[in-house]
């Protein structure tokens, strides 16, 4: 699979990637040896990029589907790994890199990030952190440094952030998910802002092209949506070896125009570590199947959903999931 600069970071990455929150226990919880198989496969197959997160719990099966690869700067098949910190403090930041270097069996880590940048004044709330990344990139522990956002505020702020190497920016043709400011941001506003920061030498790669997958049936047109940006990548969740197959099908030029995928068996969720109980969905579905669960947070009733999706566009943070 040909591969891309990521802006002027000097990594090479593959037009796709895949993302390892899906197998984690938060959604599929895979075994170590089913996740690991899965993440080895992909690369096995020409993945090279590979998005993962403190806070999903995930090192441990990168750690062992890379074992015995030579995953040092001088290797240029290397799985190029991307992870992320939600914690706003420089102890804390500091500690999550270490974390991430010690877990993944890594001497350094080619991407790391501020994890899910909100509007102002988040960025300068995490000003600890993002010093702790300038300083650790500065003593060669981290390749590249720059933020995973869904807001179009913060992808526009970044092209002008001279620290800044990459962006992780939430887009997709719907709009699903893209927040600006305190409320709803709009696709062609994030096509704005992902151009400023292309034009601006930025890094830009891309989550959500499916929408959470409440866009999978309409896999071209989501996909070729994102990559007519001009984005370095897409990533992309994976739980299945057939999944991992589309997506490099599709990379490579291979996939039928006539492929849809079969979403009959998908159903409706909501991630319990997004939601914010916000009570959105719940005005919004028709057959009532959403209620509050113990915890105060949104789920949904399987024996009544309707599967329509109206929820999960008005969902602010994402939450809202199809699988």
């Amino acid at each position: 699979m040909e591969k891309t600069e990521l802006g002027n970071t000097g990594i090479l990455v593959t037009p796709v990637g895949m993302g390892v929150l899906t197998m984690g226990a938060s959604q599929l919880n895979l075994s170590l040896e089913e996740g690991a198989g899965l993440i080895r496969y992909a690369y096995d197959r020409g993945i090279r990029f590979f998005d993962t997160a403190q806070y999903y719990d995930c090192y441990h099966y990168l750690r062992e589907a890379f074992r015995g690869i030579d995953t040092s700067r001088n290797n240029p098949e290397r799985p190029v790994i991307c992870s992320k910190s939600l914690t706003a403090t420089y102890e804390g930041m500091e500690e999550a890199v270490l974390e991430a270097l010690r877990d993944l069996g890594l001497e350094s880590i080619d991407l790391f990030l501020l994890h899910e940048v909100r509007h102002d004044p988040d960025f300068e709330i995490r000003g600890g952190a993002w010093k702790c990344l300038q300083d650790m990139k500065q003593e060669g522990l981290i390749g590249a440094i720059g933020v995973s956002t869904h807001h179009v505020d913060v992808t526009e702020r970044m092209a002008e952030e001279p620290a800044c190497d990459a962006v992780f920016a939430l887009t997709n043709y719907a709009g699903l998910g893209i927040r600006k400011g305190s409320g709803a941001g709009s696709a062609p506003e994030m096509e704005r802002a992902v151009r400023s920061c292309l034009e601006a030498g930025k890094g830009v790669f891309a989550m959500k092209a499916f929408g959470g997958g409440n866009l999978s049936a309409d896999y071209r047109r989501a996909l070729d949506y994102v990559r007519d940006l001009g984005v370095h990548s897409i990533m992309v969740g994976l739980g299945k070896r057939e999944e991992a197959d589309r997506l490099i099908q599709y990379a490579e030029g291979t996939l039928p125009d006539s492929y849809a995928p079969d979403v009959s068996g998908k159903r409706i969720r909501i991630d319990q570590s997004d939601c914010e109980g916000c009570g959105a969905c719940l005005s919004r579905c028709p057959n009532h199947a959403i209620s509050w669960n113990e915890n105060g947070l949104a789920d949904v009733d399987h024996q009544i959903c309707l599967t329509c999706g109206y929820c999960a566009p008005v969902c602010p943070v994402r939450a809202i999931i199809m699988w």
